[in-house]
């Protein structure tokens, strides 16, 4: 019997690997495929293949197993990634990538930086003196691109958190101006704004949940007020969980609104990642989130038409559909899907991979209990 933590690390390899293997070995450019709507996208593909599937994978490799067949998988891994890091942001790599020219480059360098905090050991400890110096080199010249007045200056934020968090020079007003905005922008029961407009989307889980509780995590002690804002964003960030729980329909399926689907399940990376944190809302089981999110895998990753012949992700929300594509949707985008495998962080000994439930949607439209859902105040 295939467990589920062995289902998620497989699928999650199966992702990543040809993106981390071509890129070790300083050859993505040449194999990697471009699916684009909008010519230019080679300009910003692969930076966004190497930060998303680095922000996906990054728990495991920092706290997954050091022994037997998975350890021995997460170390061959986590040195592909360190050869990748080193391929990406080395000038005379034929694999360098683009850190400062259009707007883009300020997005992927962002989940780059959120892997760096995810990871602090195996993707900045573990690095050679120099490949340190180019990724830090590499991060610094984003500072060149202006953010739009929306999630992106979350962006912003990330890379000089995480700079702070490697003892680089960084700048608190960048991180300061994206706390403030966003706290502008809180709707209400646990929902942000993307700007000062409401999108009926997923960004709330792609960028701007998970993105300010982690620079809140590496930042918050500098001041009283950003502590202070740790605290309600918290709060804010469990009852977004239990909204995301209750999307999950009982076959695996999830609506199909707003923008950007074409990240498939990176739609619940902030349900994975309250479930890493072990700060899930108290009336869920850690059971049922992973069998809802295994459900959603599922669906999602063994549709035909979801890979190419030779293993890269291809435009869709439920295998090949290029019309779900927007026109800054290219190859390198859909790697963000990996971010729903965040919780392989976890042990396997942790109670979200022990048992089975059902999740919400499921014990409800059976005709069995579950809690009542209500909206917070704050």
């Amino acid at each position: 019997m295939v467990t589920d933590r062995k289902y998620w690390m497989d699928t999650l390899v199966r992702i990543a690997h040809p993106v981390l293997d071509a890129l070790s070995e300083r050859r993505l450019r040449t194999v990697m495929p471009v699916e684009a709507l909008k010519e230019g996208r080679s300009d910003y593909t692969y930076l966004e293949a190497l930060g998303r599937t680095l922000a996906g994978i990054a728990p495991w490799l920092e706290t997954g197993p050091r022994t037997g067949d998975e350890g021995e998988l997460r170390d061959h891994m986590a040195a592909m990634v360190r050869r990748a890091i080193d391929a990406a942001t080395d000038p005379a790599s034929p694999d360098f990538m683009n850190f400062d020219k259009g707007g883009q480059p300020l997005v992927d360098a962002a989940f780059l930086a959120n892997a760096v905090l995810r990871a602090p050991n195996e993707l900045y400890e573990q690095l050679e003196p120099k490949v340190k110096e180019n990724l830090i080199s590499a991060l610094l010249a984003t500072r060149v691109i202006r953010p739009a007045f929306s999630n992106w200056l979350l962006f912003s934020a990330m890379i000089e958190a995480a700079l702070y968090r490697i003892g680089a020079q960084w700048d608190r007003m960048r991180i300061d101006y994206a706390l403030r905005q966003h706290e502008q922008w809180y709707a209400g029961d646990g929902v942000y704004g993307d700007g000062p407009a409401f999108h009926w989307d997923y960004y709330n889980s792609f960028v701007i949940q998970p993105m300010l509780v982690e620079v809140l995590d590496a930042v918050h002690d500098q001041y009283g007020d950003w502590s202070d804002l740790r605290s309600k964003v918290q709060t804010r960030a469990v009852r977004y969980a239990a909204v995301q729980e209750r999307l999950i329909s009982p076959e695996g399926t999830f609506p199909p609104i707003g923008r950007s689907l074409a990240y498939r399940f990176g739609a619940f990376q902030h349900l994975s990642l309250m479930a890493l944190r072990e700060q899930l809302p108290e009336e869920l089981e850690p059971a049922q989130v992973r069998c809802a999110l295994t459900a959603v895998m599922k669906r999602q990753i063994e549709m035909p038409g979801t890979f190419d012949d030779n293993g890269w992700l291809r435009i869709g929300f439920a295998g090949s559909q290029p019309e779900i594509g927007e026109e800054y949707i290219s190859t390198g985008s859909l790697y963000l899907c990996t971010t729903v495998f965040l919780a392989l962080g976890l042990p396997p000994e942790a109670d979200f991979w022990q048992g089975e439930a059902d999740w919400s949607a499921r014990k409800i439209w059976s005709g069995g209990e579950a809690p009542r859902d209500k909206a917070i105040s704050g």
